[in-house]
């Protein structure tokens, strides 16, 4: 695989970082393979740019006054409100032994359940870590989702089309994405009145009921008639 190349220079640990970000440069450092933590700086442009074609599964060709060390991106932090890159971690590797890395998984083809019965495209895993030599390292491992034709089939780690040199850590049966039923719409009901429910004030009784209180207002009424009688 080739490399991409990224030029840096040196930088003094005491070097204060915010005035290096004004002057449009990146406080990095480098570890690993033969390097022990060496302090450098990259111009922001440029170490944006490589970052984006590189993530972290392409090696970069680091060069640092014109000493060239192969490295990967192991990490690398943003500025909460410009998103602008603030700090790099890189990581020396040895082209001679094995290394592990995340790679992500570019998803190919077409999901039948997803185009024929509307189907729901749910990813489980977007990275996987590979274990292979610095020059083997795949930027992505393809996985064709053709055979994803009813709800709940799945793809899985065994069904990666993995390059020559190139192991997957994870197990073979692992789920690496699945297709799920649409979510349906519940039917909610009207809500019924409740069984012997006061009528709201003002709203006339239904016909055969007798308003609130009618019986007990003609009882004090029809008392009164039988007391005056007995004059």
């Amino acid at each position: 695989m080739e490399m991409i190349p990224l030029k840096a220079q040196p930088r003094d640990a005491s070097a204060k970082p915010k005035k290096m970000r004004r002057e449009g440069r990146v406080p990095c450092i480098v570890y690993g393979f033969e390097v022990k933590d060496l302090s450098i700086s990259c111009e922001e442009r440029e170490l944006h740019r490589v970052f984006v074609k590189a993530g972290e599964s392409t090696l970069v060709e680091l060069d640092v006054e014109g000493k060239k060390i192969p490295v990967l991106f192991k990490d690398i932090s943003f500025e909460p409100i410009s998103g602008r890159e603030e700090h790099a971690d890189f990581y020396a590797v040895n082209m001679k032994e094995e290394i592990e890395a995340p790679v992500p998984v570019r998803f190919i083809g077409e999901a039948p359940a997803v185009k024929d019965l509307g189907g729901i495209f749910v990813i489980a895993h977007e990275h996987v870590t590979v274990r292979c030599l610095p020059a083997d390292l795949p930027h992505s491992i393809e996985l064709d989702i053709s055979s994803l034709t009813e709800f709940h089939s799945s793809v899985a780690v065994k069904d990666l089309k993995l390059p020559k040199g190139v192991k997957v850590m994870e197990e073979p049966h692992t789920v690496v994405a699945t297709i799920q039923e649409p979510r349906k719409e519940e039917e909610i009901a009207p809500p019924s009145a409740a069984e012997g429910a006061v009528p709201a004030e003002g709203a006339a009784p239904a016909e055969g009921a007798a308003a609130p209180g009618a019986e007990g207002a003609a009882a004090p009424a029809e008392k009164g008639k039988k007391e005056g009688g007995k004059k």
